[in-house]
Protein backbone atom coordinates (compact mmCIF):
# COMPACT_ATOMS: atom_id res chain seq x y z
CA UNK A 1 0.00 0.00 0.00
CA UNK A 2 2.61 2.52 1.00
CA UNK A 3 5.37 1.79 -1.88
CA UNK A 4 2.33 1.69 -4.22
CA UNK A 5 0.99 5.27 -3.14
CA UNK A 6 4.59 6.63 -2.35
CA UNK A 7 5.22 5.98 -6.55
CA UNK A 8 2.15 7.32 -7.49
CA UNK A 9 2.86 10.53 -5.61
CA UNK A 10 5.81 11.19 -6.57
CA UNK A 11 5.84 10.42 -10.84
CA UNK A 12 2.34 12.27 -10.78
CA UNK A 13 5.08 15.30 -9.08
CA UNK A 14 7.48 15.01 -12.67
CA UNK A 15 10.06 12.24 -11.13
CA UNK A 16 10.77 9.06 -12.47
CA UNK A 17 10.65 6.06 -10.05
CA UNK A 18 11.64 2.37 -9.86
CA UNK A 19 9.36 0.10 -7.68
CA UNK A 20 11.60 -2.50 -6.25
CA UNK A 21 9.34 -5.46 -5.47
CA UNK A 22 10.60 -8.84 -4.29
CA UNK A 23 7.18 -11.10 -5.07
CA UNK A 24 6.62 -13.37 -6.85
CA UNK A 25 10.62 -14.00 -7.36
CA UNK A 26 10.46 -14.01 -3.28
CA UNK A 27 7.31 -15.16 -1.35
CA UNK A 28 6.04 -14.26 1.73
CA UNK A 29 3.79 -16.08 4.42
CA UNK A 30 0.57 -14.27 3.88
CA UNK A 31 0.98 -12.84 -0.14
CA UNK A 32 -0.41 -15.49 -2.55
CA UNK A 33 0.60 -13.56 -5.93
CA UNK A 34 3.07 -10.60 -7.22
CA UNK A 35 0.33 -7.30 -7.65
CA UNK A 36 1.27 -4.62 -5.82
CA UNK A 37 -1.13 -3.61 -2.80
CA UNK A 38 -2.12 -7.08 -2.11
CA UNK A 39 -4.53 -7.31 0.56
CA UNK A 40 -4.06 -10.13 2.87
CA UNK A 41 -5.73 -9.50 6.18
CA UNK A 42 -8.68 -8.24 5.39
CA UNK A 43 -10.23 -6.49 2.29
CA UNK A 44 -11.74 -3.40 4.73
CA UNK A 45 -10.35 0.06 4.67
CA UNK A 46 -12.51 0.57 7.73
CA UNK A 47 -15.15 3.62 8.47
CA UNK A 48 -15.99 5.91 5.10
CA UNK A 49 -17.11 8.50 7.76
CA UNK A 50 -15.45 11.85 7.06
CA UNK A 51 -17.36 13.88 9.70
CA UNK A 52 -17.16 11.42 12.84
CA UNK A 53 -14.49 8.93 12.33
CA UNK A 54 -10.87 9.41 11.95
CA UNK A 55 -10.29 6.79 9.56
CA UNK A 56 -12.99 7.91 7.20
CA UNK A 57 -11.30 11.43 7.60
CA UNK A 58 -7.86 9.86 6.33
CA UNK A 59 -9.71 8.58 3.49
CA UNK A 60 -11.11 12.04 3.02
CA UNK A 61 -7.90 13.34 3.03
CA UNK A 62 -6.25 10.83 0.72
CA UNK A 63 -8.68 11.48 -1.89
CA UNK A 64 -8.01 15.10 -1.71
CA UNK A 65 -4.54 14.26 -2.54
CA UNK A 66 -5.05 12.30 -5.53
CA UNK A 67 -4.57 8.92 -3.99
CA UNK A 68 -3.98 6.07 -5.60
CA UNK A 69 -5.14 3.57 -3.28
CA UNK A 70 -8.60 5.76 -2.62
CA UNK A 71 -9.10 6.01 -6.59
CA UNK A 72 -9.20 1.97 -7.31
CA UNK A 73 -10.55 1.08 -3.90
CA UNK A 74 -14.17 3.50 -4.96
CA UNK A 75 -13.64 1.47 -8.02
CA UNK A 76 -13.96 -1.55 -6.71
CA UNK A 77 -15.96 -0.87 -3.90
CA UNK A 78 -18.40 -3.33 -1.95
CA UNK A 79 -21.48 -3.43 -0.30
CA UNK A 80 -20.38 -3.43 3.84
CA UNK A 81 -22.48 -0.70 4.97
CA UNK A 82 -20.93 2.23 6.47
CA UNK A 83 -17.13 0.57 5.83
CA UNK A 84 -15.31 1.14 2.59
CA UNK A 85 -14.82 -2.98 1.67
CA UNK A 86 -12.81 -3.72 -1.89
CA UNK A 87 -12.89 -6.94 -3.78
CA UNK A 88 -9.50 -7.46 -3.21
CA UNK A 89 -7.94 -9.05 -6.25
CA UNK A 90 -9.80 -6.74 -8.67
CA UNK A 91 -8.70 -4.08 -6.74
CA UNK A 92 -4.53 -5.20 -6.08
CA UNK A 93 -4.36 -5.90 -10.05
CA UNK A 94 -6.29 -2.40 -10.69
CA UNK A 95 -3.21 -0.71 -8.72
CA UNK A 96 -0.20 -2.35 -10.57
CA UNK A 97 -1.91 -1.49 -14.01
CA UNK A 98 -2.62 2.30 -12.93
CA UNK A 99 1.39 2.15 -12.28
CA UNK A 100 2.49 0.28 -14.57
CA UNK A 101 1.31 2.34 -17.42
CA UNK A 102 2.33 5.53 -15.66
CA UNK A 103 5.03 6.59 -17.88
CA UNK A 104 7.39 7.79 -15.02
CA UNK A 105 6.94 4.69 -13.30
CA UNK A 106 8.90 1.28 -13.93
CA UNK A 107 8.56 -1.76 -11.71
CA UNK A 108 12.00 -4.30 -11.17
CA UNK A 109 11.05 -7.31 -9.61
CA UNK A 110 13.87 -8.04 -7.34
CA UNK A 111 14.78 -8.66 -3.42
CA UNK A 112 16.97 -5.36 -2.05
CA UNK A 113 18.70 -6.75 0.97
CA UNK A 114 20.90 -3.95 2.12
CA UNK A 115 20.60 -0.33 2.50
CA UNK A 116 21.59 1.94 -0.89
CA UNK A 117 24.47 4.15 0.28
CA UNK A 118 23.41 7.05 -2.58
CA UNK A 119 20.26 7.43 -4.52
CA UNK A 120 16.29 8.60 -2.97
CA UNK A 121 14.99 5.72 -1.29
CA UNK A 122 11.61 5.10 0.15
CA UNK A 123 11.66 1.66 2.12
CA UNK A 124 7.85 0.50 2.47
CA UNK A 125 8.48 -3.21 2.90
CA UNK A 126 5.19 -3.53 5.14
CA UNK A 127 4.78 -5.64 7.75
CA UNK A 128 6.77 -8.77 5.82
CA UNK A 129 9.85 -6.83 5.58
CA UNK A 130 12.39 -10.12 4.23
CA UNK A 131 15.20 -11.38 6.15
CA UNK A 132 17.94 -9.98 4.23
CA UNK A 133 16.67 -6.17 4.42
CA UNK A 134 15.29 -6.65 7.98
CA UNK A 135 19.27 -7.61 9.39
CA UNK A 136 20.33 -4.26 7.25
CA UNK A 137 18.25 -1.95 8.48
CA UNK A 138 18.70 -3.71 12.49
CA UNK A 139 22.63 -2.94 11.50
CA UNK A 140 22.24 0.46 10.54
CA UNK A 141 19.76 1.35 13.40
CA UNK A 142 22.15 -0.24 16.22
CA UNK A 143 18.24 -1.82 18.44
CA UNK A 144 16.86 -4.54 17.47
CA UNK A 145 13.70 -3.95 15.35
CA UNK A 146 10.93 -3.86 17.53
CA UNK A 147 7.72 -6.59 16.62
CA UNK A 148 4.34 -7.82 17.24
CA UNK A 149 2.70 -10.65 15.42
CA UNK A 150 -0.52 -10.20 13.83
CA UNK A 151 -3.44 -12.54 12.59
CA UNK A 152 -5.38 -13.25 9.68
CA UNK A 153 -9.03 -14.41 9.79
CA UNK A 154 -10.51 -17.27 7.77
CA UNK A 155 -12.50 -16.81 4.53
CA UNK A 156 -15.94 -19.01 3.97
CA UNK A 157 -17.83 -20.15 0.46
CA UNK A 158 -20.73 -18.36 0.54
CA UNK A 159 -22.59 -20.75 -0.64
CA UNK A 160 -21.33 -23.35 2.20
CA UNK A 161 -23.75 -21.17 4.94
CA UNK A 162 -26.90 -22.18 6.03
CA UNK A 163 -29.01 -18.90 5.71
CA UNK A 164 -32.43 -20.93 7.16
CA UNK A 165 -29.98 -19.98 10.16
CA UNK A 166 -28.48 -16.88 9.28
CA UNK A 167 -29.54 -13.93 7.77
CA UNK A 168 -28.38 -10.56 5.70
CA UNK A 169 -28.22 -7.04 7.69
CA UNK A 170 -25.75 -4.60 8.88
CA UNK A 171 -25.66 -3.60 12.11
CA UNK A 172 -28.70 -1.01 12.74
CA UNK A 173 -29.66 -1.57 8.66
CA UNK A 174 -26.43 1.31 8.54
CA UNK A 175 -26.17 2.16 4.49
CA UNK A 176 -27.82 4.19 2.46
CA UNK A 177 -28.89 1.32 -0.38
CA UNK A 178 -30.97 -2.39 0.09
CA UNK A 179 -26.83 -3.70 -0.74
CA UNK A 180 -25.47 -1.97 1.71
CA UNK A 181 -28.32 -2.73 4.43
CA UNK A 182 -27.76 -6.16 4.13
CA UNK A 183 -23.79 -6.34 3.58
CA UNK A 184 -23.13 -9.23 6.38
CA UNK A 185 -24.37 -12.75 7.16
CA UNK A 186 -25.01 -12.86 10.63
CA UNK A 187 -25.03 -16.14 12.56
CA UNK A 188 -26.89 -16.00 15.87
CA UNK A 189 -26.17 -17.92 19.36
CA UNK A 190 -27.84 -18.95 22.18
CA UNK A 191 -26.10 -18.41 25.78
CA UNK A 192 -25.19 -22.07 25.50
CA UNK A 193 -23.76 -22.32 22.09
CA UNK A 194 -21.67 -19.43 23.11
CA UNK A 195 -20.30 -20.78 26.19
CA UNK A 196 -19.71 -24.25 24.22
CA UNK A 197 -17.49 -21.82 21.75
CA UNK A 198 -15.81 -20.35 24.55
CA UNK A 199 -14.71 -23.42 25.58
CA UNK A 200 -13.69 -25.26 22.22
CA UNK A 201 -11.67 -21.37 21.96
CA UNK A 202 -10.14 -22.20 25.13
CA UNK A 203 -9.14 -25.70 24.58
CA UNK A 204 -7.86 -25.42 20.55
CA UNK A 205 -4.16 -26.30 19.42
CA UNK A 206 -2.40 -23.19 18.71
CA UNK A 207 0.36 -22.18 16.82
CA UNK A 208 3.15 -21.53 19.83
CA UNK A 209 6.00 -19.11 19.25
CA UNK A 210 9.30 -20.23 18.67
CA UNK A 211 11.90 -19.94 21.26
CA UNK A 212 13.46 -16.22 21.53
CA UNK A 213 10.11 -15.00 19.81
CA UNK A 214 9.06 -12.74 23.06
CA UNK A 215 6.71 -10.07 20.90
CA UNK A 216 3.14 -9.01 21.64
CA UNK A 217 -0.16 -8.59 19.83
CA UNK A 218 -1.32 -5.10 18.11
CA UNK A 219 -4.67 -4.80 20.14
CA UNK A 220 -6.61 -3.84 16.70
CA UNK A 221 -5.93 -7.52 15.39
CA UNK A 222 -5.84 -9.51 18.79
CA UNK A 223 -6.43 -13.59 17.74
CA UNK A 224 -9.65 -14.20 18.86
CA UNK A 225 -8.47 -16.70 21.05
CA UNK A 226 -6.67 -14.19 22.74
CA UNK A 227 -9.81 -11.83 23.40
CA UNK A 228 -11.54 -14.81 24.86
CA UNK A 229 -8.79 -15.75 27.02
CA UNK A 230 -8.84 -11.87 28.72
CA UNK A 231 -12.75 -13.02 29.87
CA UNK A 232 -15.62 -14.92 28.87
CA UNK A 233 -17.91 -12.19 28.13
CA UNK A 234 -14.90 -10.23 26.14
CA UNK A 235 -16.11 -11.66 22.55
CA UNK A 236 -19.62 -10.27 23.65
CA UNK A 237 -18.49 -7.09 23.77
CA UNK A 238 -16.42 -6.96 20.74
CA UNK A 239 -16.80 -8.91 17.36
CA UNK A 240 -19.90 -10.46 18.76
CA UNK A 241 -21.92 -8.36 19.97
CA UNK A 242 -25.78 -8.99 19.07
CA UNK A 243 -26.58 -5.38 19.04
CA UNK A 244 -28.65 -3.60 16.41
CA UNK A 245 -29.37 -6.80 14.58
CA UNK A 246 -32.81 -8.75 14.53
CA UNK A 247 -32.94 -12.22 13.32
CA UNK A 248 -35.74 -12.43 10.90
CA UNK A 249 -36.20 -16.27 11.57
CA UNK A 250 -37.11 -15.42 15.36
CA UNK A 251 -37.67 -12.21 15.64
CA UNK A 252 -38.56 -12.34 18.97
CA UNK A 253 -35.61 -13.66 20.49
CA UNK A 254 -32.53 -11.49 20.86
CA UNK A 255 -29.33 -13.84 20.40
CA UNK A 256 -26.99 -13.84 23.20
CA UNK A 257 -24.22 -13.39 20.30
CA UNK A 258 -23.75 -12.74 16.61
CA UNK A 259 -21.07 -13.90 14.20
CA UNK A 260 -20.58 -11.03 11.53
CA UNK A 261 -19.15 -12.27 8.12
CA UNK A 262 -18.36 -9.54 5.31
CA UNK A 263 -18.56 -10.17 1.83
CA UNK A 264 -14.76 -10.68 0.43
CA UNK A 265 -15.54 -10.31 -3.58
CA UNK A 266 -17.66 -8.45 -5.98
CA UNK A 267 -19.22 -12.04 -6.95
CA UNK A 268 -20.43 -12.47 -3.39
CA UNK A 269 -19.17 -16.24 -3.41
CA UNK A 270 -16.39 -15.12 -0.59
CA UNK A 271 -16.94 -14.11 2.83
CA UNK A 272 -14.52 -13.45 6.05
CA UNK A 273 -15.21 -13.80 9.45
CA UNK A 274 -15.24 -10.58 11.10
CA UNK A 275 -12.83 -10.15 13.89
CA UNK A 276 -12.07 -13.71 13.79
CA UNK A 277 -7.99 -13.21 13.71
CA UNK A 278 -7.02 -16.44 14.65
CA UNK A 279 -3.60 -18.28 15.84
CA UNK A 280 -5.82 -21.75 16.68
CA UNK A 281 -4.37 -24.97 14.23
CA UNK A 282 -5.72 -25.69 10.88
CA UNK A 283 -7.48 -28.55 12.31
CA UNK A 284 -8.66 -26.69 15.29
CA UNK A 285 -10.16 -23.78 13.38
CA UNK A 286 -12.51 -26.39 11.37
CA UNK A 287 -13.60 -28.45 14.53
CA UNK A 288 -14.55 -24.64 16.39
CA UNK A 289 -15.59 -22.23 13.65
CA UNK A 290 -18.27 -25.67 12.30
CA UNK A 291 -19.44 -25.05 15.98
CA UNK A 292 -20.91 -21.33 15.04
CA UNK A 293 -24.76 -22.41 13.90
CA UNK A 294 -25.21 -21.55 10.24
CA UNK A 295 -21.33 -22.65 9.80
CA UNK A 296 -21.85 -26.71 10.79
CA UNK A 297 -21.16 -27.41 6.84
CA UNK A 298 -18.78 -24.47 5.89
CA UNK A 299 -16.27 -24.91 3.51
CA UNK A 300 -13.30 -22.81 3.80
CA UNK A 301 -11.57 -20.84 1.05
CA UNK A 302 -8.50 -19.85 3.31
CA UNK A 303 -8.39 -20.69 6.99
CA UNK A 304 -6.62 -17.86 9.53
CA UNK A 305 -3.16 -18.03 10.03
CA UNK A 306 -0.35 -15.65 11.77
CA UNK A 307 2.77 -13.96 11.35
CA UNK A 308 5.77 -11.80 12.94
CA UNK A 309 5.24 -8.35 11.72
CA UNK A 310 8.08 -5.90 12.19
CA UNK A 311 8.21 -2.21 12.27
CA UNK A 312 11.36 0.17 13.52
CA UNK A 313 11.33 2.19 16.58
CA UNK A 314 10.24 5.53 14.25
CA UNK A 315 10.61 8.42 17.09
CA UNK A 316 14.08 7.71 17.54
CA UNK A 317 14.91 7.14 14.15
CA UNK A 318 13.12 9.19 11.54
CA UNK A 319 12.94 12.85 11.36
CA UNK A 320 10.15 15.06 10.53
CA UNK A 321 9.98 14.39 7.01
CA UNK A 322 9.79 10.37 7.86
CA UNK A 323 14.17 10.33 6.86
CA UNK A 324 16.22 7.74 8.79
CA UNK A 325 19.01 10.17 11.06
CA UNK A 326 21.46 8.67 10.30
CA UNK A 327 20.80 8.10 6.15
CA UNK A 328 18.46 11.14 5.29
CA UNK A 329 18.55 9.90 2.00
CA UNK A 330 16.31 6.84 3.02
CA UNK A 331 12.86 7.23 3.94
CA UNK A 332 10.44 4.83 5.72
CA UNK A 333 6.67 4.79 5.14
CA UNK A 334 4.06 2.44 5.87
CA UNK A 335 3.70 -0.09 8.79
CA UNK A 336 7.44 -0.64 9.00
CA UNK A 337 6.89 2.95 10.41
CA UNK A 338 4.34 2.01 13.21
CA UNK A 339 1.68 2.92 11.92
CA UNK A 340 -1.35 0.46 11.91
CA UNK A 341 -3.97 -0.49 8.88
CA UNK A 342 -3.92 -0.09 5.41
CA UNK A 343 -5.46 3.08 5.22
CA UNK A 344 -2.75 4.60 7.58
CA UNK A 345 -0.28 2.99 5.85
CA UNK A 346 -1.08 4.10 1.96
CA UNK A 347 -0.77 7.82 3.61
CA UNK A 348 2.56 7.64 4.81
CA UNK A 349 2.80 6.39 1.51
CA UNK A 350 1.73 9.05 0.16
CA UNK A 351 3.84 11.92 2.72
CA UNK A 352 6.92 10.30 1.73
CA UNK A 353 6.13 10.36 -1.88
CA UNK A 354 5.45 13.57 -1.48
CA UNK A 355 8.32 14.66 0.48
CA UNK A 356 10.68 12.85 -1.52
CA UNK A 357 9.49 14.44 -4.82
CA UNK A 358 9.87 17.72 -3.43
CA UNK A 359 13.51 18.02 -1.96
CA UNK A 360 14.64 15.99 -4.93
CA UNK A 361 13.16 19.21 -6.84
CA UNK A 362 14.35 21.80 -4.88
CA UNK A 363 11.06 22.69 -3.02
CA UNK A 364 10.76 23.66 0.43
CA UNK A 365 9.23 20.52 2.36
CA UNK A 366 6.64 21.22 4.88
CA UNK A 367 5.72 18.49 6.75
CA UNK A 368 1.70 18.58 6.88
CA UNK A 369 -0.31 20.76 10.00
CA UNK A 370 -0.88 18.63 12.90
CA UNK A 371 -4.43 19.72 12.94
CA UNK A 372 -5.00 17.23 10.08
CA UNK A 373 -5.33 13.58 10.41
CA UNK A 374 -2.13 12.81 8.07
CA UNK A 375 -0.23 15.43 10.30
CA UNK A 376 -1.62 14.13 13.38
CA UNK A 377 -0.57 10.48 12.24
CA UNK A 378 3.07 11.73 11.19
CA UNK A 379 3.86 13.94 14.38
CA UNK A 380 3.16 10.53 16.36
CA UNK A 381 5.51 8.27 14.75
CA UNK A 382 8.15 10.83 14.29
CA UNK A 383 8.39 12.12 18.08
CA UNK A 384 4.52 12.44 19.50
CA UNK A 385 4.85 9.22 20.87
CA UNK A 386 6.96 8.17 23.94
CA UNK A 387 9.84 6.07 22.36
CA UNK A 388 10.28 3.47 25.17
CA UNK A 389 6.92 2.22 25.20
CA UNK A 390 6.06 2.85 21.14
CA UNK A 391 3.84 0.01 19.80
CA UNK A 392 2.01 0.67 16.05
CA UNK A 393 -1.28 2.89 16.05
CA UNK A 394 -4.28 3.11 14.62
CA UNK A 395 -5.31 7.02 13.63
CA UNK A 396 -7.50 8.31 15.71
CA UNK A 397 -8.98 11.10 17.55
CA UNK A 398 -6.34 11.31 20.57
CA UNK A 399 -4.18 11.99 18.37
CA UNK A 400 -5.58 15.33 17.99
CA UNK A 401 -5.19 18.42 19.46
CA UNK A 402 -8.07 19.56 21.30
CA UNK A 403 -10.66 21.71 20.11
CA UNK A 404 -10.83 24.47 22.58
CA UNK A 405 -14.53 25.06 24.04
CA UNK A 406 -15.98 21.95 23.08
CA UNK A 407 -17.64 19.31 25.99
CA UNK A 408 -15.40 16.12 26.83
CA UNK A 409 -17.49 12.64 27.58
CA UNK A 410 -19.74 10.69 25.43
CA UNK A 411 -22.59 13.62 25.66
CA UNK A 412 -20.48 15.87 23.55
CA UNK A 413 -18.56 13.55 21.24
CA UNK A 414 -20.44 14.03 18.07
CA UNK A 415 -19.66 17.95 17.96
CA UNK A 416 -16.29 17.33 19.26
CA UNK A 417 -15.43 14.69 16.18
CA UNK A 418 -17.10 17.28 13.77
CA UNK A 419 -15.55 20.05 15.28
CA UNK A 420 -11.83 17.95 14.36
CA UNK A 421 -13.20 16.95 11.02
CA UNK A 422 -13.84 20.69 10.18
CA UNK A 423 -10.78 21.98 11.20
CA UNK A 424 -8.45 19.30 9.73
CA UNK A 425 -9.97 19.24 5.98
CA UNK A 426 -9.57 23.05 6.32
CA UNK A 427 -5.56 22.44 7.62
CA UNK A 428 -5.41 19.88 4.85
CA UNK A 429 -6.99 21.63 1.67
CA UNK A 430 -4.39 24.70 3.03
CA UNK A 431 -1.24 22.19 3.08
CA UNK A 432 -2.41 20.93 -0.46
CA UNK A 433 -2.48 24.45 -2.04
CA UNK A 434 0.31 25.66 -0.38
CA UNK A 435 2.17 22.53 -1.47
CA UNK A 436 1.00 23.46 -5.13
CA UNK A 437 2.07 27.14 -4.65
CA UNK A 438 5.49 26.09 -3.86
CA UNK A 439 5.90 23.70 -7.35
CA UNK A 440 4.86 26.52 -9.18
CA UNK A 441 7.40 29.02 -8.01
Amino acid sequence: MAGSEAAWQAANMGLRVVIHEMRPKVGTFAHRTGHLAEMVCSNSFRSDDHEQNAVGLLHWEMRAANGLIMQMAQKHRLPAGGALAVDRDPFAESVTAALMAHPNVTVEYDEITALPDSGHWIIATGPLTSEGLGRAIAAETGTDALAFFDAIAPIVYADSIDMSVAWEQSRYDKGETEAEQKAYINCPMTKDEYEAFIDALLAADKTEFHEGETAGYFDGCLPIEVMAERGRETLRFGPMKPVGLTNPHQPDVKPYAVVQLRRDNALGTLYNIVGFQTKMKYGAQTAVFKMIPGLQDASFARLGGIHRNTFINSPTLLDDQMRLRSRPHIRFAGQITGVEGYVESAAMGLLAGRMAAAEILGQPTVTPPQDSAMGALIHHITGGAEAKTFQPMNVNFGLFRPVEGLKHGRRGRKDRYKAYTDRAKDAWLAWLDQSSAMAAQ
